[in-house]
């Protein structure tokens, strides 16, 4: 048996009746036929408005009013969102719905749909055509042919370091590349990203393979629901093969320019040729939780893409319950056919969906208090 995994996590105590309260109304439309070609460098006249008709046109949607903080200067990203996970309200959007490449934050997709699926103890030997298939230049955590690792170990190397190595033995335990693409395909349809478009299930750059700031926020709010994926994107550090890996996050571990942002908790990060930089990370502060999606800032400076989030949740923090919002963040299919959110986290392993359940935390631990709804636990984290 391998030695026990040494982790760092950040901490982001919530309860569950916080992170999320879904609505179960249709949303105003639900436009957008499925994308067919690369994006072009500015954002079309007319996106979809999955979540309020404000989010479906371009450039920035505010309601800034007297007295209410102005949003952050020398934003340069195409795209970004700034949600609150609470209640799903988005307070702030510059093109929230325009296709542009996700990079590795479509792992995030990846995560939620096939986490409920594998035991985290399972152990795997891998071979060589666990690892075929990668694209070159692609992101690794290390893997090595003939080597076993557990699922635990896997998922770590997806969501620390956004190991496409990883990513493609998890898709191999799945049933293959191919099935795992219709899954995930089918997971996004279901939580209504009517935006994505899945080619790959690791983010690579590949032609078609789309996604948007609003799903990618969709895609962060579906996962922290997970108990297993909210340890994950907190997990700071942690052993893998007799190694330290650090998580590539920089507001999470830190950097000489970016430091750790007061009270976040992941979610992920990625960075391609034709995606640019990319990043949705959450964080609370006074009880409030955020969700910010960045995507591509034009600014080419170190870190820019968490130096631009940070400055987004700044100022969703002041703005929040002060602002009128500009739309949604809608509720799954599953929610609008039943009337009411699952109440089961994780509940179907086969579906992938795992439901959207109002019994989860942000992150797991020490101390936990139950309720008729939601728990909440609680963390000491290392110093």
């Amino acid at each position: 048996m391998p030695a026990p995994k040494k982790l760092t996590r950040r901490s982001l105590p919530v309860t569950s009746a916080a992170l999320l309260s879904l609505s179960v109304t249709a949303p105003t439309a639900l436009a957008v036929p499925r994308p067919s070609a690369s994006p072009t460098v500015t954002p079309p006249a007319h996106m979809s408005t999955v979540g309020g008709e404000r989010l479906g046109r371009p450039g920035i949607q505010v309601n800034l009013a007297p007295g209410l903080p102005a949003l952050p200067k020398n934003l340069t990203a195409r795209s970004w969102v700034v949600a609150d996970a609470q209640s799903g309200k988005v307070l702030a959007a510059h093109n929230a719905h325009w296709r542009l490449p996700p990079a590795s934050t479509l792992k995030m997709l990846f995560a939620d749909t096939l986490l409920p699926r594998f035991p985290k103890d399972i152990r795997h030997k891998v071979e060589p055509s666990d690892l075929a298939g990668m694209g070159a230049g692609s992101s690794v955590v290390g893997m090595k042919q003939g080597h076993t690792y557990t699922v635990r170990d896997l998922w770590l190397g997806v969501f620390l370091r956004s190991g496409n190595d990883a990513v493609h033995t998890l898709a191999h335990l799945n049933g293959g590349l191919q099935r795992t693409v219709k899954d995930i395909q089918a997971h996004a349809d279901e939580l209504q990203a009517l935006d994505t478009h899945v080619v790959t299930p690791d983010g690579y750059d590949e032609p078609g393979q789309l996604s948007s700031a609003y799903d990618l926020t969709l895609f962060a709010r579906s996962g922290l629901h997970k108990e297993d994926f909210r340890d994950y994107c907190s997990t700071v550090s942690a052993t893998f093969d007799s190694r330290e890996i650090r998580n590539t996050n920089r507001l999470l571990s830190g950097d000489t320019d970016v430091p750790v942002y007061q009270g976040i908790a992941g979610v992920k990060n990625g960075e391609t040729t034709n995606a640019g930089a990319t990043f949705t990370g959450a964080a609370q502060r006074s009880g409030k939780v955020l969700l910010v999606t960045v995507m591509h800032p034009a600014k080419r400076e170190h870190n820019q893409v968490y130096k631009e989030t940070a400055k987004l949740l700044d100022w969703g923090f002041r703005a929040d319950g002060k602002v009128t919002p500009v739309g949604e963040l809608v509720a799954p299919q599953s929610a609008l056919r039943s009337g009411t959110p699952s109440s089961e986290p994780g509940a179907t392993a086969g579906s992938g969906s795992a439901g959207l359940s109002t019994a989860a935390a942000m992150v797991g631990g020490a101390l936990a208090v139950f309720g008729l709804a939601a728990y909440l636990i609680r963390r000491r984290w290392p110093q």
